[in-house]
């Protein structure tokens, strides 16, 4: 049941990259930023989880392109044994920029999907001591939103919080900072109450006399 879901979400997000196409868009990389936070995986306890997010453009005005670098580690131990867990998750997401009217407030929602490599690790003391360890790649839905707010105009922070599907479910909320690339904005604006746009600076144009015969 849990592979069907995450083959539909795989194909409901294909689906909608492929129907956005043909919108007008603004690819590449935009931002860069870091987060951190509590991620709760399945049949363990919560851990601290890592991570740095790509802001990838504008598929559509309202389609906002992303992608992610997770990780988080879980190590237990009980009468002497000790046995770990990491995830070090590769995600592609597709978010929605809900309208709204408050430039210093961004709500989105989102989907898309990710690529995890689980590493697992046993060990037994004793005489003699006992240790086995397995290493496993398996794909993944990523469900969530969160929202950002503008710290400056090229620094945002943002807090979120997604649930993925996969071999070993996740439950994460997080909190981090981006940061735009490329040179500064010249300023802010909001248009017809959408999501944040920013305005790049666009040198004025000059008139260049020379070859007219009048004096420059």
């Amino acid at each position: 049941m849990k592979k069907a879901l995450v083959v539909l979400g795989l194909a409901l997000f294909c689906t909608g990259i492929s129907q956005n196409a043909w919108a007008k868009s603004n690819l590449g990389f935009k931002r860069l930023g870091v987060d951190v936070g509590i991620v709760d995986p399945e049949a363990a306890g919560s851990t601290v989880g890592f991570g740095v997010v790509a802001d990838l453009g504008r598929l559509s005005p309202d389609i906002r392109l992303s992608t992610h670098l997770g990780y988080w580690n879980k190590s237990e131990s009980s009468f002497g044994a000790d046995a770990s867990v990491r995830d070090i998750s590769v995600a592609a997401r597709a978010s929605y920029m809900f309208h709204v009217n408050s430039p210093k407030f961004q709500p989105y929602v989102g989907a898309g999907p990710s690529l995890h490599f689980f590493h697992a690790q046993v060990n037994v003391p004793g005489f003699p001591g006992m240790s086995a360890e397995d290493s496993s790649t398996k794909l993944g839905l990523d469900l969530g939103g969160g929202a950002s707010m503008p710290l400056s105009p090229k620094a945002n922070m943002f807090g979120e919080m997604w649930y993925t599907l996969s071999d070993i479910d996740e439950f994460a909320f997080k909190a981090g900072v981006s940061f735009r690339l490329g040179q500064a904005a010249a300023a802010w604006s909001v248009s017809g109450g959408g999501p944040i746009r920013i305005a790049e600076a666009t040198p004025a144009k000059t008139s260049d006399r020379r070859g007219s015969g009048r004096p420059v």
